[in-house]
């Protein structure tokens, strides 16, 4: 009665979660726009776009990208073959054991006529899934905690899914052991289904079963004679085999009883089969009732993610529809870290302690976004700083298992922060051409930018002040000294042919009004160690990288990496007075 209700409320745990998870998708976003968008328009728009594709030619497609990439997993053995070995034994191995064993009355039983557990072929697949699982969650502790390959960061939850899917497997083959020994458990089927009366015949069949299947009696006499193993043998076929096969097939609990054998007795004494069997149920209970608010609902969520985004074309969506598609991405990542690897931007991750740069550790602060939470500031930032210095190169979008448009989620992630108020410098800069260069028709680049232009203005005319001082002219020059690239300031001649070249400059009738001081004249403020004036040239921000000045330089000067290095002393100068 007792295991009953838990597995009831375990139910309901798992459907109650299954429910908020989803309705999430339908209220939460970091979508520009699909805030004023209702709960129901998004469901209504899910449901016609649903139906809209079901019944198009995009079928065809939703049937390819279900086999090549779900259920083959083509993705991920484009990137590693033993990545792949590990989704395949964990995934295939997991859902067969589910459907076949966990739900073996219902879909089984339903099935197959004459079904039972202890039959074969079911008697062996039991044991050959549950090998293939243990060899998925091996691969994965010696892929996460030996091989450990660069910018895979292991979290708890990856932790605890490897740990709860082994309980329930490690269980399952003891429990199967132990009731292969276990001389209760042979009782219990005897009294049950065979009509011994004769004593004899009771102690043909216990030698029988004690000598083929290991069986601990609590009496037994050496080894027993051909005639009574024969005799053993024929009562077996006549009253056990239809439904019981030669416990053999089931190779991983076999191995296990050969092992226990000699502890059959005490172990029956403390109803060790039962308490394995107790460990068994609960552990598969917490992973079901917790799956939804753990990294286990990918199983789900993944499959969705790469249907949708095969089925979804972006320019001629319904906005209602991108929301409701990123907030699935957001539950279908499985922190595999492909992404993190494939960052063009991750090295950072080595000068700048912001583990957030990285891909997959920006997702779970996202959700935490995206669902409108409060965050603290120094997670924002660190947030904020993570999309702003991604370069949009795409890699991490292209290489994800799931199919998740990662490079989208940044985009809307960053106007998502910048309508919060919050500030961080990358965001006057258009190191990302994509926003950067569109910040005058984005809302909530302005605000911002003004703010963090007010600071720089000011702590520049402060340093122009202190420019009479001698050690600030020498500090910035010894600055600039200190890399072969930008010590090349010295070499200038003030040509111009930077400032001619330069993409930006062109951009402006009256650049000088507009920019304040221009390549060649911030090149020649360097030499002069005038600090305050090149903290203060809007040119510094609003230079692209895109290197024409640097390679039409007739003195080689590094223009480029001159004006990275300001920018980097210019950051140092007025960091915390920006953030505050």
């Amino acid at each position: 009665m007792f295991f009953s209700a838990l597995i009831y409320v375990a139910i309901a745990v798992f459907a109650g979660g299954m429910i908020f998870r989803i309705s999430r998708w339908f209220r939460g976003s970091i979508t520009l726009g699909a805030d004023e968008i209702s709960t129901g328009r998004r469901i209504t728009s899910a449901l016609r776009g649903a139906f809209a594709t079901l019944f198009s030619g995009k079928i065809f497609t939703l049937v390819k990208v279900f086999i090549l990439d779900v259920l083959l997993q083509r993705r991920i053995l484009r990137e590693d073959f033993l990545r792949w070995l590990m989704h395949m034994c964990l995934y295939v191995g997991f859902m067969m054991l589910f459907l076949m064993h966990a739900l073996g009355r219902y879909i089984s039983a339903s099935l197959f006529d004459n079904y039972y557990s202890t039959l074969n072929p079911f008697l062996f697949l039991r044991d050959f899934f549950g090998i293939m699982v243990l060899i998925g969650a091996a691969i994965a502790v010696y892929r996460r905690f030996v091989a450990s390959p660069p910018r895979l960061i292991t979290k708890s939850m990856d932790t605890y899914a490897i740990v709860i899917i082994a309980v329930i497997i490690l269980s399952g083959f003891f429990l199967e052991g132990t009731k292969m020994t276990s001389y209760k458990v042979y009782k219990r089927m005897v009294d049950t289904y065979a009509d011994l009366s004769d004593a004899k015949e009771a102690r043909a069949l216990e030698a029988y079963c004690s000598e083929e299947f290991g069986i601990s009696f609590p009496e037994e006499e050496g080894a027993p004679d051909e005639k009574n193993l024969q005799k053993g043998r024929e009562l077996y076929e006549m009253g056990c085999v239809e439904c019981h096969s030669n416990p053999r097939w089931a190779f991983a609990g076999y191995g296990i009883s050969k092992v226990v054998k000699p502890f059959g007795l005490g172990m029956d004494k403390i109803n060790l089969s039962g308490i394995l069997w107790y460990i068994h149920l609960l552990a598969f209970l917490v992973a079901l009732a917790y799956l939804p608010f753990s990294k286990l609902l990918h199983i789900f969520v993944s499959p969705l993610s790469l249907l949708i985004n095969a089925a979804v074309e972006p320019e001629r969506s319904d906005l209602a529809n991108l929301a409701t598609k990123q907030m699935i991405e957001l539950d279908a990542c499985t922190h595999c870290s492909t992404c993190s690897q494939n960052c063009s931007v991750g090295f950072l991750t080595e000068k700048i302690p912001n583990m957030r740069i990285l891909p997959a550790e920006k997702l779970s602060s996202l959700k935490v976004l995206a669902t409108k939470r409060e965050l603290d500031g120094e997670s924002l930032r660190e947030i904020q700083e993570g999309v702003f210095l991604c370069t949009n190169c795409n890699r991490c979008t292209v290489v994800c298992p799931v199919g998740i448009n990662l490079q989208d989620l940044w985009f809307h992630a960053r106007e998502t922060l910048l309508k919060r108020g919050v500030t961080e410098f990358s965001v006057f800069s258009p190191l990302s051409f994509y926003r950067g260069l569109r910040k005058d028709e984005i809302e909530g680049y302005k605000d911002p930018l003004a703010r963090v232009e007010d600071v720089f203005q000011k702590k520049s005319a402060e340093l122009e002040e202190g420019e009479k001082v001698l050690p600030l002219a020498t500090d910035l020059r010894q600055r600039l000294s200190l890399s072969e690239q930008t010590s090349t300031f010295t070499v200038c001649f003030t040509c111009q042919t930077c400032t001619n070249s330069c993409p930006v400059v062109a951009s402006y009738e009256n650049p000088q009004e507009e920019l304040g001081l221009l390549p060649h004249q911030i090149m020649r403020a360097c030499a002069l160690g005038m600090r305050g004036v090149t903290v203060g040239s809007r040119m510094l921000w609003n230079c692209l990288g895109c290197y024409q000045c640097q390679e039409n330089c007739p003195q080689g000067v590094c223009i480029t990496d001159v004006l990275y290095e300001l920018k980097n002393i210019a950051i140092e100068i007025t960091r915390e007075e920006v953030r505050c």
